[in-house]
């Protein structure tokens, strides 16, 4: 394409980047710094400030022969991050497989699938109402003030990244686990991609509403399935193009019926839909990330650490060097309700992804999937009682298309398990939010 039409392309689309679902008539004009984009850019340059540089250190200790000629007070670090440990038979522990208790009640079964689904759903439900609280309304807005929204994305990622690696660092502690072989610099790509598609997915709250989110969510599976083609060379059966084509008929079907949001803009832009590209890209490229990482046989709580290890190094230092760690604590300091939903959003994303490890391990990976898409099913639905969202009947219907699509994957799996045949793996289920 002729590089002249591309400026014409990305100067039409600059208003888009910059507008948000709504705006205050009587808010000064934000300024270009403020554009989601450039903040993207200007996230991007921070976490490249430490990828570069660790990636030319890996490059020269792997061609200094590190691991045969280093020596010293830092080469049992130099290993560790670079170089990684193979596994030794006798230190091995071998992962848990999914318990088939043979002496269990079918009530003692039931209380505990109870106690599973109970605790995604309130886990995940609080997170989804919390994040569309955070991102799309004020604080601090009295009878003669507005208040004031919070923006920084980005230090809610690294809020809920803390807490999560407190949780699974302390898991590992108390619960023997697998002796870990992978180098640890293979986590900090994960990393990398899970905050920026955690960053997208905060950062689209200010453009879409929460069910088109969900809804963008739900159609993961077709950007999976192409970075599965393209990083992991994976084949997959008709039944998998056909629910990833009904998924996609589903979801057009919402977007192009959304009936108008109560506001003075429509809610749905083209800044929103980029940045659910965005997420989903981002977060299909993790999944697959992490499916490769799992050939070292580590544990889900040991991904989790090795990840959000590096998601806080990557936060904080971009934090640090854009000056908006102390604005981002200034700002809980001034609205405790902001802090209380900070941590509670925190503690909801730890808490889930525990309840995950457990459902796949008591009851498998179909199971889950059930309960986590009765659990998007119900998001939309209380999104829209508490938040005033419309749905069209023609919406309705592709929400219904798109979740019939997702029940008909789980069933078409569990057939072809049944016969023996090997299915596409489940999503890997660690870091989701």
């Amino acid at each position: 394409m002729d590089p002249r039409w591309w400026a014409v392309v990305v100067l039409a689309a600059l208003p888009s980047l910059g507008a948000g679902g709504e705006k205050n008539p009587e808010a000064p004009p934000e300024s270009w710094t403020q554009l989601w984009f450039f903040r993207f850019l200007v996230n991007a340059a921070g976490y490249a400030s430490f990828m570069v540089p660790g990636y030319l250190l890996v490059q020269y200790f792997r061609r200094k022969n590190y691991l045969e000629t280093g020596r010293g007070l830092c080469f049992p670090l130099v290993k560790t991050c670079v170089f990684g440990n193979e596994p030794k038979a006798p230190d091995e522990v071998p992962l848990a497989a999914r318990a088939e208790p043979a002496e269990t009640s079918p009530t003692w079964q039931a209380l505990k699938l109870l106690f599973c689904a109970s605790g995604l759903q309130v886990s995940y439900l609080t997170w989804g109402v919390l994040q569309e609280r955070v991102m799309t309304r004020s604080y601090g807005a009295t009878a003669t003030s507005p208040g004031e929204r919070f923006s920084d994305s980005q230090f809610l990622v690294l809020m809920n990244r803390i807490l999560a690696l407190m949780v699974a660092g302390v898991y590992c502690i108390l619960c023997k686990q697998p002796r870990h072989g992978a180098p640890m610099y293979r986590y900090s790509f994960a990393s990398l991609s899970n905050v920026l598609s955690s960053w997208c997915q905060y950062e689209a709250l200010k453009f879409v509403s929460f069910p088109t989110q969900v809804l963008a969510k739900a159609s993961k599976v077709i950007p999976v399935m192409l970075m599965g083609k393209l990083v992991s060379r994976r084949s997959y059966e008709h039944w998998e193009y056909l629910t990833a084509g009904l998924i996609s008929i589903g979801v057009s079907m919402f977007l192009l019926s959304s009936g108008p949001e109560p506001h003075s803009s429509p809610a749905t832009t083209l800044s929103g839909l980029i940045l659910l590209a965005g997420y989903i890209a981002f977060d299909s490229f993790t999944s697959n990330w992490q499916d490769a990482l799992f050939a070292y046989k580590m544990s889900s709580v040991q991904m989790m650490f090795g990840v959000n290890l590096f998601s806080c190094l990557f936060t904080v230092g971009s934090l640090l060097e854009q000056g908006a760690l102390l604005e981002g604590i200034r700002f809980m300091g001034r609205h405790s309700e902001f802090a209380a939903h900070t941590l509670l959003l925190s503690i909801c994303s730890a808490c889930g992804q525990l309840f995950i490890f457990y459902t796949i391990g008591q009851f498998g990976a179909a199971v889950f999937t059930i309960i986590m898409t009765l659990r998007q099913a119900f998001a939309i639905l209380l999104s829209c009682l508490l938040y005033g969202h419309t749905v069209t009947v023609v919406g309705g219907l592709g929400v219904a298309v798109v979740f019939a699509a997702l029940l008909l994957r789980v069933y078409a799996r569990g057939r072809l398990k049944q016969r023996g045949k090997k299915a596409m793996p489940v999503e890997s289920s660690v870091q989701k939010v």
